[in-house]
């Protein structure tokens, strides 16, 4: 999933549009699904593999964006005793693939959805990742159903998995369920998400671990102008991802119980990537004691101010360092945790999206019943971190792409203007170059001390000497004289 969320409106042959279309091109995105795929894909959205436990009777939901369609999570919650039962349910996307067929070929050639501005490039076709497989409400669906069992403070007691006919009785989304909640006029159920989510979000700051609330970022085209607006996430979107965060981490720990699977693991972030995230926070007026750790900084930070918005974005540079690992026959690895969830971590809620987590499903459902898991799964397991790792280098290639034709959109009529700034970063071998973060708008761009050293850490006035969507390139110079 991205880290960076942008969407645009406007015409289709608007320039920003355009120029995002030029990058598609450029990077080699593959758009169309080749016919031998498309006519798997049909067939297999009419003939899955269904499972013989029938949990129809459980009445799910899903929470999503309003125009998603591509529902990889459903949910139930309820009372257990003095807890409660978090009953999730995940598409089961290996219900319509036969192993290196056309679709699971592609899929391993895509290895994730690629979302852009103007839309996505998704990993299936769409007659399964928004259809057949989708847990679209009032339609039944194989899905890999997990039960977890929380006690009265969140932590989990039990975890079960298995294969389920499932139906989601409606689909929701989280303006709707906020609003809800916040009326008094939300089901159980959904009264159950805030209760639950408020829970798991105390234990994750019990346990040092970090959920960033990236604000999305919404590209308006009006009267031949682009506008840059933000929107904060809900709280309901955060409880959600407790969710999807629960299940990833009862996920790892039966790999590791089982000795084989394959871990989302993220090293401790160098000091040097922090100290780069302080000089942000300086140029950003955000007030951050040397006593006050990271993580807890950046829980009392409010996504609706824009200083703190632009910075929350900033952060995501610390997930940069996550990556795959594979262990096998109770050879455990050297890292086992995710340095942001603070403890081992898996991916596993987004099939219809991500690659891996097809597999950490099959792994999993293994491990709880004791047995080997799939040759097929077996066989693909040591080369999915790599794939999984040109994939991130794909989309990371898209989402700089993206945000730089943003940037150079936003800017390209005000070439010659001055900004207050602050150089947040400054080439080692060459000081007269560096990276500049703009107070307003959000904007980060490379800035030319023209033979100067440039003040690292300081605030000052930067002229635009460049913008060009087409490059795209966004240039600052210091305005010494300004």
């Amino acid at each position: 999933m991205p880290r960076r969320h942008i969407r645009v409106t406007g015409a289709p042959e608007a320039p920003l549009r355009a120029a995002l279309a030029a990058l598609r091109t450029e990077l080699g995105v593959p758009v169309a699904f080749p016919l031998g795929v498309l006519t798997e894909a049909e067939r297999a959205a009419k003939a899955p593999s269904l499972p013989s436990h029938d949990a129809t009777d459980i009445p799910f939901l899903t929470l999503d964006p309003p125009a998603a369609t591509d529902l990889d999570q459903a949910l139930h919650l309820s009372r257990q005793g003095s807890g409660y039962r978090v009953r999730y349910a995940i598409a089961d996307v290996a219900a319509f693939l036969v192993p290196g067929g056309p679709v699971d070929v592609e899929a391993h050639r895509r290895v994730a959805t690629l979302y852009f501005p103007d839309g996505k490039v998704p990993l299936h076709p769409a007659v399964l990742s928004e259809g057949a497989a989708s847990l679209l409400p009032g339609r039944d669906r194989p899905a890999a159903l997990w039960t977890i069992d929380l006690d009265a403070d969140g932590r989990t007691l039990a975890v079960d998995l298995r294969r389920a006919l499932v139906r989601s009785r409606a689909k929701l989304d989280y303006a709707g369920v906020q609003r809800m909640i916040e009326e008094g006029t939300a089901e159980e159920p959904l009264r159950l998400l805030a209760t639950v989510g408020r829970l798991r979000e105390g234990l994750e700051a019990d346990r040092g671990g970090i959920s960033l609330h990236v604000p999305e970022q919404e590209i308006v085209e009006r009267d031949h102008t682009y506008h840059l607006t933000y929107r904060a996430p809900f709280p309901a979107e955060g409880w959600n991802a407790q969710l999807s965060l629960l299940t990833g981490m009862a996920a790892a720990d039966l790999m590791l119980a089982s000795g084989t699977g394959i871990l989302r693991t993220l090293p401790p972030a160098p000091d040097g990537a922090v100290g780069r995230l302080r000089r942000t926070a300086h140029a950003l007026h955000i007030d951050w004691p040397h006593h006050v750790s990271y993580a807890r900084l950046v829980r009392s930070l409010d996504p609706h101010r824009p200083a703190h918005a632009a910075f929350l974005q900033e952060c995501t540079t610390l997930l940069r360092g996550a990556g795959y690992t594979v262990f096998r026959d109770g050879e455990l690895p050297a890292i086992t945790t995710h340095s942001a969830v603070a403890a081992p971590y898996t991916h596993c809620t987004a099939p219809l999206r991500r690659l891996a987590d097809r597999y950490t499903t099959e792994l999993c459902l293994s491990a709880v019943v004791g047995e080997t898991p799939p040759d097929w799964v077996l066989a693909a397991l040591d080369a999915l971190p790599e794939e999984m790792a040109e994939g991130g280098r794909r989309a990371n290639a898209v989402e700089r792409g993206c945000v730089d034709i943003v940037e150079a959109v936003l800017l390209r009529d005000r070439v010659g203007e001055v900004f207050y700034g602050c150089v947040v970063d400054v080439d080692e071998r060459r000081p007269t170059v560096g990276t500049v973060q703009l107070e307003s708008p959000a904007v980060i761009g490379r800035i030319d001390g023209d033979g100067h050293h440039l003040p690292l850490g300081e605030r000052l006035r930067v002229r635009l000497t460049a913008a060009d969507p087409a490059a795209p390139t966004v240039r600052f110079a210091p305005a010494w004289s300004a």
